[in-house]
Protein backbone atom coordinates (compact mmCIF):
# COMPACT_ATOMS: atom_id res chain seq x y z
CA UNK A 1 0.00 0.00 0.00
CA UNK A 2 1.17 3.35 -0.67
CA UNK A 3 2.04 6.26 2.01
CA UNK A 4 -0.37 8.49 1.96
CA UNK A 5 0.29 11.70 0.24
CA UNK A 6 -2.05 14.57 0.83
CA UNK A 7 -2.23 16.49 4.50
CA UNK A 8 -5.26 18.20 5.19
CA UNK A 9 -5.83 20.78 7.79
CA UNK A 10 -9.04 22.00 10.20
CA UNK A 11 -9.66 24.96 12.35
CA UNK A 12 -11.86 25.03 15.19
CA UNK A 13 -12.09 28.16 17.39
CA UNK A 14 -13.99 29.19 20.74
CA UNK A 15 -14.06 32.38 22.87
CA UNK A 16 -13.88 31.64 26.26
CA UNK A 17 -14.98 34.50 29.29
CA UNK A 18 -11.98 33.35 31.47
CA UNK A 19 -8.05 34.78 31.60
CA UNK A 20 -5.98 32.90 28.91
CA UNK A 21 -3.48 31.93 31.51
CA UNK A 22 -6.41 30.05 33.17
CA UNK A 23 -7.58 29.04 29.94
CA UNK A 24 -3.79 27.58 28.84
CA UNK A 25 -3.30 25.94 32.83
CA UNK A 26 -5.84 23.64 31.71
CA UNK A 27 -4.44 22.60 28.06
CA UNK A 28 -1.23 21.92 29.92
CA UNK A 29 -2.57 19.58 33.01
CA UNK A 30 -3.15 16.92 31.15
CA UNK A 31 -3.94 14.77 34.43
CA UNK A 32 -7.31 17.04 34.35
CA UNK A 33 -8.01 16.17 30.68
CA UNK A 34 -10.58 13.17 31.83
CA UNK A 35 -12.66 15.78 34.03
CA UNK A 36 -12.20 18.41 31.45
CA UNK A 37 -12.98 17.09 27.66
CA UNK A 38 -15.91 14.40 27.24
CA UNK A 39 -13.56 11.99 24.77
CA UNK A 40 -10.64 11.32 26.93
CA UNK A 41 -10.80 8.80 29.15
CA UNK A 42 -7.27 9.03 30.49
CA UNK A 43 -4.02 10.35 30.43
CA UNK A 44 -0.70 9.42 31.49
CA UNK A 45 2.94 10.95 31.02
CA UNK A 46 5.60 8.34 29.52
CA UNK A 47 7.96 11.07 29.48
CA UNK A 48 8.54 14.62 30.79
CA UNK A 49 11.46 16.86 30.36
CA UNK A 50 11.16 20.84 30.93
CA UNK A 51 8.93 22.00 28.05
CA UNK A 52 8.43 18.60 26.22
CA UNK A 53 6.47 15.56 26.91
CA UNK A 54 5.09 12.27 25.88
CA UNK A 55 1.79 11.66 26.83
CA UNK A 56 -0.61 8.17 26.61
CA UNK A 57 -3.74 9.01 25.60
CA UNK A 58 -7.49 6.67 25.43
CA UNK A 59 -10.36 8.61 24.06
CA UNK A 60 -13.48 7.77 21.90
CA UNK A 61 -13.44 8.68 18.12
CA UNK A 62 -17.15 8.18 16.64
CA UNK A 63 -17.60 5.99 19.33
CA UNK A 64 -14.70 4.30 19.14
CA UNK A 65 -12.07 3.76 22.56
CA UNK A 66 -8.74 4.54 20.51
CA UNK A 67 -5.06 4.81 22.30
CA UNK A 68 -2.66 6.54 20.61
CA UNK A 69 1.31 8.17 22.15
CA UNK A 70 1.74 12.25 21.51
CA UNK A 71 4.70 14.12 21.98
CA UNK A 72 3.63 17.85 23.10
CA UNK A 73 5.92 20.68 23.25
CA UNK A 74 4.48 23.86 25.46
CA UNK A 75 5.09 27.46 24.75
CA UNK A 76 4.39 28.97 28.24
CA UNK A 77 5.32 32.71 26.56
CA UNK A 78 3.72 32.41 23.27
CA UNK A 79 0.52 30.24 25.48
CA UNK A 80 1.37 27.56 22.78
CA UNK A 81 1.13 23.70 22.81
CA UNK A 82 1.85 21.77 19.76
CA UNK A 83 1.37 18.53 19.68
CA UNK A 84 2.10 15.17 17.05
CA UNK A 85 1.14 11.37 17.91
CA UNK A 86 4.41 8.85 17.61
CA UNK A 87 1.81 6.05 16.34
CA UNK A 88 -1.67 6.69 14.99
CA UNK A 89 -4.46 4.60 15.00
CA UNK A 90 -6.18 3.47 11.44
CA UNK A 91 -7.88 4.91 9.94
CA UNK A 92 -5.47 7.96 10.74
CA UNK A 93 -1.84 7.58 9.21
CA UNK A 94 -0.49 10.57 10.92
CA UNK A 95 -1.82 13.45 12.99
CA UNK A 96 -0.51 16.68 14.50
CA UNK A 97 -1.98 20.14 15.60
CA UNK A 98 -1.32 22.72 17.89
CA UNK A 99 -3.57 24.52 20.49
CA UNK A 100 -3.66 28.79 20.29
CA UNK A 101 -4.67 30.77 23.07
CA UNK A 102 -4.95 34.61 22.74
CA UNK A 103 -5.70 36.96 25.35
CA UNK A 104 -8.59 39.28 23.80
CA UNK A 105 -8.15 41.40 27.16
CA UNK A 106 -7.94 40.39 30.58
CA UNK A 107 -11.46 38.33 31.22
CA UNK A 108 -11.27 36.88 27.61
CA UNK A 109 -9.54 34.39 25.35
CA UNK A 110 -9.77 32.86 22.20
CA UNK A 111 -9.00 29.05 21.46
CA UNK A 112 -7.92 28.26 18.13
CA UNK A 113 -7.66 24.40 17.87
CA UNK A 114 -5.51 23.17 14.81
CA UNK A 115 -5.26 19.60 13.30
CA UNK A 116 -3.22 18.10 10.60
CA UNK A 117 -3.81 14.77 8.95
CA UNK A 118 -3.26 11.99 6.44
CA UNK A 119 -5.72 9.24 5.90
CA UNK A 120 -4.24 5.81 5.30
CA UNK A 121 -4.47 4.82 1.48
CA UNK A 122 -5.52 8.43 0.87
CA UNK A 123 -9.34 6.61 1.20
CA UNK A 124 -12.39 9.12 0.69
CA UNK A 125 -13.77 6.92 3.16
CA UNK A 126 -11.47 7.36 6.17
CA UNK A 127 -10.11 10.75 5.36
CA UNK A 128 -14.45 11.27 5.94
CA UNK A 129 -14.38 9.65 9.43
CA UNK A 130 -11.46 11.49 10.43
CA UNK A 131 -12.52 14.96 9.75
CA UNK A 132 -16.16 14.05 11.38
CA UNK A 133 -14.09 12.63 14.49
CA UNK A 134 -12.00 15.94 14.42
CA UNK A 135 -14.89 18.31 14.03
CA UNK A 136 -17.07 16.27 16.68
CA UNK A 137 -14.35 16.05 19.49
CA UNK A 138 -12.93 19.33 18.97
CA UNK A 139 -16.29 20.49 19.03
CA UNK A 140 -16.87 19.00 22.42
CA UNK A 141 -13.20 19.74 23.95
CA UNK A 142 -13.58 23.48 22.97
CA UNK A 143 -16.83 23.98 24.71
CA UNK A 144 -15.91 21.90 28.03
CA UNK A 145 -12.60 24.29 27.89
CA UNK A 146 -14.78 26.82 28.00
CA UNK A 147 -17.46 25.51 30.46
CA UNK A 148 -14.01 24.50 32.93
CA UNK A 149 -12.58 27.57 32.81
CA UNK A 150 -15.62 29.38 33.40
CA UNK A 151 -16.85 27.70 36.37
CA UNK A 152 -13.51 28.03 38.17
CA UNK A 153 -14.18 28.35 41.86
CA UNK A 154 -17.95 27.50 41.93
CA UNK A 155 -17.49 24.18 44.03
CA UNK A 156 -19.07 22.04 41.44
CA UNK A 157 -15.69 19.60 41.58
CA UNK A 158 -15.33 17.24 44.24
CA UNK A 159 -12.41 14.03 44.53
CA UNK A 160 -12.41 11.32 47.20
CA UNK A 161 -11.80 8.31 47.91
CA UNK A 162 -12.20 5.25 50.16
CA UNK A 163 -9.81 2.42 51.50
CA UNK A 164 -10.29 -1.32 52.12
CA UNK A 165 -8.14 -3.36 53.23
CA UNK A 166 -7.26 -6.97 51.57
CA UNK A 167 -6.54 -10.22 53.70
CA UNK A 168 -6.03 -12.37 51.32
CA UNK A 169 -4.16 -12.07 47.75
CA UNK A 170 -4.45 -8.95 45.68
CA UNK A 171 -4.61 -10.54 41.96
CA UNK A 172 -7.88 -11.79 43.30
CA UNK A 173 -8.97 -8.70 43.60
CA UNK A 174 -7.94 -7.24 41.04
CA UNK A 175 -10.27 -9.97 39.02
CA UNK A 176 -13.04 -9.49 41.40
CA UNK A 177 -12.96 -5.55 40.27
CA UNK A 178 -12.12 -6.68 36.44
CA UNK A 179 -14.68 -9.20 36.30
CA UNK A 180 -17.58 -6.64 35.74
CA UNK A 181 -19.77 -8.96 33.95
CA UNK A 182 -20.29 -11.16 36.93
CA UNK A 183 -21.23 -8.28 39.35
CA UNK A 184 -24.93 -9.11 38.91
CA UNK A 185 -24.26 -12.21 41.04
CA UNK A 186 -22.04 -10.69 42.78
CA UNK A 187 -22.83 -7.65 44.24
CA UNK A 188 -26.39 -6.43 45.99
CA UNK A 189 -26.52 -3.03 44.07
CA UNK A 190 -25.85 -3.95 40.35
CA UNK A 191 -29.02 -5.28 38.96
CA UNK A 192 -27.72 -5.84 35.54
CA UNK A 193 -24.29 -5.48 33.39
CA UNK A 194 -22.90 -5.69 29.64
CA UNK A 195 -19.42 -5.79 29.66
CA UNK A 196 -17.33 -6.47 26.15
CA UNK A 197 -13.83 -6.14 25.85
CA UNK A 198 -13.00 -6.06 21.93
CA UNK A 199 -9.37 -5.07 22.74
CA UNK A 200 -7.35 -6.30 25.89
CA UNK A 201 -7.41 -4.10 28.68
CA UNK A 202 -9.77 -1.84 26.93
CA UNK A 203 -13.89 -2.51 28.55
CA UNK A 204 -16.92 -1.14 28.18
CA UNK A 205 -19.34 -1.40 30.65
CA UNK A 206 -23.09 -0.86 31.14
CA UNK A 207 -24.22 -0.98 34.37
CA UNK A 208 -28.23 -1.24 35.69
CA UNK A 209 -27.59 0.18 40.06
CA UNK A 210 -29.86 0.01 42.42
CA UNK A 211 -30.28 3.00 45.27
CA UNK A 212 -31.23 2.01 48.68
CA UNK A 213 -34.66 3.54 47.86
CA UNK A 214 -35.58 1.16 45.12
CA UNK A 215 -34.48 3.19 42.27
CA UNK A 216 -32.51 2.14 39.53
CA UNK A 217 -30.46 3.76 36.92
CA UNK A 218 -27.92 3.17 34.38
CA UNK A 219 -24.49 3.81 33.33
CA UNK A 220 -21.90 3.78 30.96
CA UNK A 221 -18.15 3.45 31.16
CA UNK A 222 -14.69 3.11 29.49
CA UNK A 223 -12.44 1.46 31.19
CA UNK A 224 -8.58 1.07 30.87
CA UNK A 225 -7.08 -1.95 33.06
CA UNK A 226 -3.83 -1.98 34.42
CA UNK A 227 -3.69 -6.02 35.34
CA UNK A 228 -3.27 -6.60 39.29
CA UNK A 229 -2.13 -2.63 39.44
CA UNK A 230 -5.21 -0.27 38.57
CA UNK A 231 -8.18 0.18 37.10
CA UNK A 232 -9.55 3.21 35.16
CA UNK A 233 -13.00 4.52 34.17
CA UNK A 234 -14.75 6.99 32.72
CA UNK A 235 -18.53 7.50 32.72
CA UNK A 236 -19.85 8.19 29.08
CA UNK A 237 -23.66 7.99 30.68
CA UNK A 238 -24.08 9.58 33.95
CA UNK A 239 -26.45 9.84 36.45
CA UNK A 240 -28.60 13.88 36.62
CA UNK A 241 -26.48 15.00 38.98
CA UNK A 242 -23.48 14.51 37.30
CA UNK A 243 -21.64 15.93 33.99
CA UNK A 244 -18.75 14.04 34.72
CA UNK A 245 -17.36 11.25 36.75
CA UNK A 246 -14.29 9.45 37.02
CA UNK A 247 -12.31 7.11 39.02
CA UNK A 248 -9.86 4.39 39.74
CA UNK A 249 -9.41 1.13 41.68
CA UNK A 250 -6.03 1.10 43.10
CA UNK A 251 -4.65 -2.20 43.96
CA UNK A 252 -1.47 -1.66 46.42
CA UNK A 253 0.79 -4.05 48.50
CA UNK A 254 3.69 -2.95 50.89
CA UNK A 255 5.10 -4.23 54.63
CA UNK A 256 1.77 -2.73 55.74
CA UNK A 257 -0.49 -5.61 53.91
CA UNK A 258 -2.80 -5.00 50.75
CA UNK A 259 -5.33 -2.80 50.12
CA UNK A 260 -7.85 -1.51 47.42
CA UNK A 261 -8.62 2.65 47.02
CA UNK A 262 -11.50 3.76 45.14
CA UNK A 263 -10.96 7.28 43.74
CA UNK A 264 -14.10 9.30 42.68
CA UNK A 265 -13.87 12.94 40.65
CA UNK A 266 -16.94 14.18 39.96
CA UNK A 267 -18.36 17.36 38.51
CA UNK A 268 -22.21 18.35 39.41
CA UNK A 269 -24.30 19.71 37.21
CA UNK A 270 -25.70 22.86 39.11
CA UNK A 271 -29.02 23.11 36.87
CA UNK A 272 -29.89 19.32 37.89
CA UNK A 273 -29.62 19.80 41.86
CA UNK A 274 -32.84 21.12 42.27
CA UNK A 275 -34.73 18.97 39.85
CA UNK A 276 -33.34 15.98 41.89
CA UNK A 277 -32.89 16.91 45.17
CA UNK A 278 -35.85 19.45 45.44
CA UNK A 279 -36.45 23.28 45.36
CA UNK A 280 -34.15 24.61 48.62
CA UNK A 281 -31.30 22.14 47.81
CA UNK A 282 -27.76 23.37 47.32
CA UNK A 283 -24.37 22.55 45.89
CA UNK A 284 -23.62 21.79 49.61
CA UNK A 285 -26.19 19.23 49.79
CA UNK A 286 -25.26 17.46 46.38
CA UNK A 287 -21.73 17.58 46.91
CA UNK A 288 -22.47 15.33 50.39
CA UNK A 289 -25.34 13.42 48.17
CA UNK A 290 -23.13 12.38 45.68
CA UNK A 291 -19.82 11.45 48.03
CA UNK A 292 -22.33 9.21 50.38
CA UNK A 293 -24.24 7.71 47.15
CA UNK A 294 -20.51 6.67 45.25
CA UNK A 295 -18.14 5.79 48.82
CA UNK A 296 -21.58 3.64 49.45
CA UNK A 297 -21.63 1.28 46.25
CA UNK A 298 -17.18 1.51 46.28
CA UNK A 299 -16.93 0.53 49.57
CA UNK A 300 -19.48 -2.40 49.09
CA UNK A 301 -17.96 -3.61 45.95
CA UNK A 302 -14.43 -3.45 48.08
CA UNK A 303 -15.44 -5.54 50.87
CA UNK A 304 -16.78 -8.23 48.56
CA UNK A 305 -13.45 -7.99 46.39
CA UNK A 306 -11.82 -8.46 49.81
CA UNK A 307 -13.58 -11.46 50.82
CA UNK A 308 -13.15 -13.05 47.43
CA UNK A 309 -9.82 -12.48 48.12
CA UNK A 310 -9.46 -14.39 51.02
CA UNK A 311 -11.56 -17.08 49.48
CA UNK A 312 -15.18 -16.50 50.51
CA UNK A 313 -17.07 -17.19 47.06
CA UNK A 314 -20.37 -17.48 48.63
Amino acid sequence: MSHPRTTHHTEHTITVAAPARRVFALIVDVGRWPETFPPTVHVEHVERSGTEERIRIWATANGEVKAWTSRRELDHDRLRVSFRQEVSQPPVAAMGGEWIVEAIDDTRTRVRLLHDFRAVGDDPDNVEWIERAIDRNSGAELDALRIASERAGHGLTLTFEDTVEIPGGLKDAYAFVNEAGLWPERLPHVVGTVLEEDVAGVQTLEMETRAPDGSTHTTRSVRVCFPDERIVYKQLLTPALMTVHIGRWLFEEDADGARITSVHTVVLSEEAVPAVLGPDATVAAARAFVRNALSRNSTITMEHAAAHARGDRS
